[in-house]
């Protein structure tokens, strides 16, 4: 038996952050990041839209980029001392995954993050609050995944939660938030909106309800990433559906190692934090090389490749020829082709890999992954992603 799961309302378009002055509910927590929602006049929206539905409204504010566990911590607490019955999470992939934690912990105050790391080990919510979600970028689409990253800094780990009781029960796409991304945010964000639907395509648990999403995604993707990332704007709302139709696709098909990669390199090294969306931009060629040498994850993308009308007339032609789209579509917008371009140490990567590897290998993306990998054939695909070098193995 399988299961496919979305939000039970998906409303998109312009103006549909309007729908919550509908919302039922007596009190609305609002959890956001940094300040360009208010600097943007979108916080100020939301909250006189959550008001002129009745609700009582508090602010939970400057969630950080990658977000912390002790940030969600925080947050669970302010939620446990205000006790909503409406979570309204806006902004980018980080307050929204912030605050899907935060209600974990808001409605079960006795659990431990620990409990929580296993997949699909979550306690039944929607005890105490229903959730809202409100992206501002196109990209993570967790407005209607079930899945966060919270950050572990202490360990230099990402880890990716999964369960379907954090699908939100309502996601508001407007696109007019997205308008505002500036264009480093719409390169990392398209591309992780790319991974997103490719990995969905080939992961292990892909169905007839999921492919199709994802190939409207990736075509989507081909056709207004480029006009997005250099400012337009009728190409930039198209991104922002495109993001989200992946997201609909990975969150039942669940994704692969170039996410477990990202998860595992993104707080790893002393050199900066590499932002997620571009990880996996880079990591993406190069896991597609390897997992081609598995015959049905070949058939498949070459089949993406095929319906994108990319050139090729056998199976490696085509697989190459998705390879340097994706290449192409990097260098365009400045994203490296390599950990080593990127600014990685050489002496600190070789110093880590072993470990970033057998993390890699241990994340919950990898078992959806079309082809088996050992931590060794890890760190030799992790070497070819720092030095550039084929994948032949």
């Amino acid at each position: 038996m399988a299961r496919f799961t979305l939000p039970r309302d998906i409303y998109y378009g312009k103006d549909s952050l309007d729908v919550l002055k509908t919302m039922k509910g007596t009190k609305a927590i609002v959890v956001v990041g940094g300040g360009s929602m208010k600097r943007f006049g979108f916080l100020d929206r939301v909250v006189n839209n959550l008001k002129e539905a009745g609700m009582e409204v508090s602010l939970f504010e400057n969630v950080e980029p990658d977000p912390s566990v002790e940030t969600v911590m925080r947050g669970a607490q302010a939620m446990a001392e205000f006790q909503p019955d409406v979570i309204v999470a806006m902004g980018g992939g980080s307050p929204i995954d912030a605050a899907k934690a935060m209600w974990a912990f808001y409605e079960y105050p006795e659990i431990t993050f620990e409990d929580l790391i296993t997949p699909f080990s979550f306690p039944e919510l929607r005890q105490k609050a229903k959730f809202v979600a409100i992206p501002s970028t196109s990209g993570t689409a967790t407005e209607v995944t079930a899945f966060a990253v919270i950050t572990d800094y202490s360990k230099g780990i990402k880890y990716p939660l999964a369960d379907f009781n954090i699908t939100p029960d309502v996601a508001i796409v407007d696109p007019e938030i997205a308008e505002t991304m500036p264009p480093k945010l719409t390169a990392h964000t398209g591309m992780d909106a790319l991974t997103h639907a490719i990995e969905a395509y080939v992961s292990t648990l892909h169905s007839p309800f999921t492919d199709p999403l994802a190939l409207q995604a990736i075509e989507m993707v081909f056709d207004y990433l480029p006009a997005s990332f250099r400012g337009n704007m009728d190409a930039r709302d198209e991104m922002h559906l495109a993001q989200c139709l992946a997201g609909m696709a990975f969150s039942n098909a669940l994704l692969g190692i170039v996410h477990s990669m990202a998860h595992k390199t993104g707080a790893a090294f002393s050199t900066g934090h590499i932002p997620h969306g571009c990880a996996n931009a880079i990591y993406l060629p190069y896991v597609i090389k390897f997992n081609a040498k598995n015959t049905e994850a070949k058939a498949r993308y070459a089949e993406i490749a095929r319906r994108m009308g990319l050139d090729g007339t056998s199976q490696d032609a085509l697989i190459n020829s998705l390879c340097s789209k994706i290449d192409c579509f990097n260098k365009q917008m400045g994203i490296p082709k390599t950990l080593q371009e990127f600014g990685i140490v050489e002496e600190e990567f070789k110093e880590k890999l072993a470990t970033i590897a057998e993390n890699a290998v241990a994340d919950a993306c990898t078992g959806s992954n079309p082809r088996a990998i050992t931590p060794a054939e890890m760190e030799k695909l992790f070497t070819c992603t720092y030095y550039g070098t084929e994948v032949d193995f």
